[in-house]
């Protein structure tokens, strides 16, 4: 027995040296009655007393640290509204060029500038592929992509494609123009607002998503034709699918001589 309540107690003390108070724990507990006795006496102690308010710094410095630390590590607040929100459809036509559709809808209060980025910049391309939204402003993007035969004895619509795309936005200042530059200058400032995935939809079975892409594709041809009709008697000229020399070449030049005005500040 005695051999039994040696071995029990050696137990109980390597147990409870795992469990030890901290130093701090225990100067201020004391021992038996004599704790409330101690606290008071070491609080009106002079030395104590001139430590604390360092001690009441660090904890702060240590709050704020941590709340730094949260801080970053929430998601950035969304500036951009899309539908769909996560995902592009398209129909599946393998060995052609098909079409999908996402509506873009700014729902800050800043100007915003968009960007599209894709995995596969060889065999898609979006029409805008950047641009910019005031306040409330919305539009639809035209993403197109090519749609690869299937491999083997895969069958047409259990086969995934690896292609995403990804949507970044930038608050910047109302009336600005996009150039290329703005997201490179001001990278930190940067949010990726979504990666969106492709999902495939049989063109021959009627399915909600389906008919919802069929508008979304009808409304953005009808603002693309609206857009192209001032762009007759004085807009810029247009070579191939969407690409605007003038345009772009005037903005660009703008916007490097600002840059340039602003870099110069007089001393």
């Amino acid at each position: 027995m005695m051999g039994v309540d040696e071995e029990k107690s050696e137990g109980e003390g390597k147990v409870w040296s795992l469990c030890r108070m901290p130093k701090l724990w225990q100067m201020s507990s004391g021992n038996g009655n004599g704790s409330s006795s101690s606290s008071s006496s070491s609080m009106g102690n002079n030395n104590v007393y001139q430590q604390t308010p360092s001690s009441e710094r660090s904890a702060v410095t240590s709050s704020n640290a941590f709340f730094s630390m949260a801080k970053s590590l929430l998601p950035a607040r969304r500036r951009l509204r899309l539908d769909p929100s996560n995902k592009l459809y398209f129909p599946y036509e393998p060995g052609k060029q098909v079409r999908s559709a996402i509506d873009i809808k700014n729902t800050s209060k800043s100007h915003v500038a968009f960007k599209f980025q894709t995995t596969a910049p060889k065999s898609c391309y979006m029409r805008p592929p950047e641009g910019i939204l005031g306040p409330g402003e919305s539009l639809i993007a035209t993403v197109f992509k090519f749609v690869e035969p299937p491999e083997n004895n895969e069958k047409p619509m259990e086969k995934k494609s690896r292609v995403k795309f990804k949507i970044m936005s930038l608050k910047v200042k109302g009336e600005t123009d996009y150039v290329p530059e703005l997201f490179e200058e001001q990278k930190d400032e940067v949010t990726v607002e979504q990666i969106l995935l492709v999902v495939f939809l049989d063109p021959e079975r009627s399915c909600p998503a389906l008919e919802k892409l069929k508008r979304q594709l009808a409304e953005a041809e009808a603002a693309l034709e609206s857009r192209k009709k001032p762009q007759e008697e004085t807009g810029p000229r247009i070579v191939g699918e969407g690409l605007v020399i003038d345009e772009w070449k005037e903005r660009r030049e703008r916007y490097l001589a600002k840059q340039q005005v602003e870099g110069v500040a007089p001393t």
